[in-house]
Parts: structure tokens; C-alpha cells; sequence
């Protein structure tokens, strides 16, 4: 009798726990992506996305296992992402930005590189706002944002 309520038991656990992985899965992370084309320069105002409170816009169009690529336009405040590695590349505006314990000057074609844990954003810009595409790995998860003074 032990030996059954001890493989069911088993049995049972074995189930539970591939059933909570399955269903704990993370709600922005897609199984495929489509083939397509983003028209980056078509994107601005409203059509990128309503501004939030600090006038920022962002929009994401790519959410997999791996990573997620977005759009980001507008100033954000210093922060950093604990647990997301960041890429941005600048598609339009310059200016310049916090990165770690520094200022520096950023422009059209230039690549960011933002390990996780590494303060960030205190966008300066000189003349328009700074438009970037932003590939995140692993995805940012919701939470994973720590505003800094």
C-alpha cells in the first residue's frame, strides 16, 4: 500500500510541477514571431503610442522567449533594470544620457550597450527627443524597473 501512495504521490508531484512551469510561464514572452517589416521613421506621436505622465512613448513589437525589441521615444528618468540586459540603438536625436556613474553624448547611429544593474536615462536631449529602438534580454519583466535620483 506505501509503495503505491508513494509512486501516485511521485506521479503526482512530477504532474504538479510541469503543470506550474507551463502555467507560471511569462505572460509577455510569445512562441513565434511573425516576418515583417517596421517602417521606424513612420512611427511618431500618437501612432508610436499615447505618452505616459513623463512624456515618454513606447511601443514593443517583438516579445519572445529570449527578448523583446520595442521603440522608445522621450526622456526617461535615471534608472536601471536589475534583472534585463538593455541594447538601444539611436535612430534619431542626440543629446546626452546617464550611463552608469556618468554623462555621455549620444547620436543618430549610435549603439548603447547597458549591462543589467547599470543606471541609466536622465535624458538631456538637444533638440528633439531621443527615439531608439531598445532590445531587452531576458525580457523585461514588469517590475524590473528601480527609479534613481
Amino acid at each position: 500500500m506505501n509503495r503505491i501512495a508513494i509512486s501516485l504521490s511521485i506521479a503526482a508531484a512530477f504532474a504538479a510541477g510541469c503543470g506550474v512551469t507551463h502555467l507560471l510561464r511569462p505572460a509577455y514572452a510569445a512562441d513565434v514571431i511573425a516576418a515583417q517589416v517596421i517602417h521606424t521613421g513612420d512611427l511618431e506621436g500618437d501612432a508610436l503610442s499615447p505618452a505616459n505622465a513623463g512624456g515618454m512613448r513606447n511601443k514593443t513589437f517583438v516579445s519572445v522567449d529570449g527578448a523583446t525589441i520595442s521603440i522608445q521615444d522621450g526622456s526617461p528618468p535615471k534608472h536601471l533594470h536589475a534583472n534585463a540586459n538593455e541594447i538601444q540603438y539611436i535612430l534619431e536625436g542626440k543629446g546626452t544620457i546617464w550611463l552608469g556613474d556618468k554623462e555621455v553624448q549620444v547620436k543618430q547611429g549610435d549603439l548603447v550597450i547597458i549591462p543589467k544593474g547599470t543606471p541609466h536615462g536622465g535624458t538631456k536631449p538637444d533638440g528633439r527627443t531621443i527615439k531608439a529602438i531598445a532590445i531587452k534580454t531576458p525580457p523585461q519583466a514588469p517590475d524590473d524597473t528601480k527609479l534613481l535620483n
